[in-house]
């Protein structure tokens, strides 16, 4: 069998943060060929990893979808490449923000799931009353890539964030993407530290920058439409 990713400590740990979530969260992980051969390193820790994560509150669950098998719904997730992971609110309005995870959120990146599993269970990003009313000038769709290593410890905040915006607005969705797991990526978007944000291929943002000036930049989208 398989080494834990968590070990005892860390479980406790991860057992007392959960302990106040309010609503269910499902994280839809997307994998090919699952549990076989032909399972990706990092697609079958990812799945491990969610599976660890979420056998430790009964308000967390895990859906294993194949991204060929599974093309319609990976299609309505919006997911093109693997692993990916999906944080969904659950329970009787279930909510999906279009929070998206590419490559496993392993080192300082676990930190990331485990305060979007948080915030998605609470349905509430935190985000500062200004924040809200730009996002609320949005008419189209902005997509938000968060360019990210597990060793970078300001990646986390950059991609809470760009979260935070995709739960406070339905035009906005927002993914951490592991340079390191998808090098054809990091060279399109000349990806040379990280974190690097990059909004609808256009603006792209070096560094953990303060909330109002991620939004400055985002709010640039509609000068450039």
């Amino acid at each position: 069998m398989k080494e834990k990713f968590l070990n005892d400590d860390i479980q406790q740990q991860l057992r007392d943060a959960f302990a106040g979530l309010d609503a269910p969260v499902k994280m839809v992980v997307f994998t090919q060929g699952e549990g076989g051969a032909l399972e990706c390193a990092m697609c079958a820790d990812t799945r491990q990893l969610a599976e660890e994560v979420a056998a430790l509150s009964p308000l967390l669950a895990v859906e294993v979808r194949d991204f060929v098998k599974d093309a319609e719904v990976a299609e309505q997730y919006g997911i093109d490449k693997i692993p990916a992971m999906a944080i969904v609110r659950g329970g009787d309005e279930p909510q999906d923000y279009g929070i998206r995870l590419y490559g496993i959120p392993s080192g300082y990146e676990f930190a990331t799931l485990v305060e979007d599993i948080r915030m998605v269970s609470a349905g509430e990003p935190g985000l500062s009353a200004q924040t809200l009313a730009e996002l609320g000038k949005l008419t189209g769709p902005v997509q938000i890539q968060v360019f990210v290593t597990p060793t970078c410890p300001y990646c986390p905040r950059a991609v809470i964030l760009a979260h935070a915006l995709a739960m406070a607005s339905e035009h906005v969705t927002a993914a951490m993407v592991e340079a390191t797991e998808f090098p054809q990526l990091a060279n399109r978007y000349q990806v040379y530290g990280v974190p690097r944000t990059v909004i609808n291929d256009m603006i792209h943002v070096e560094g953990a920058v303060p909330e109002s000036a991620l939004v400055q930049k985002l709010m640039g989208v509609l000068s450039n439409n």
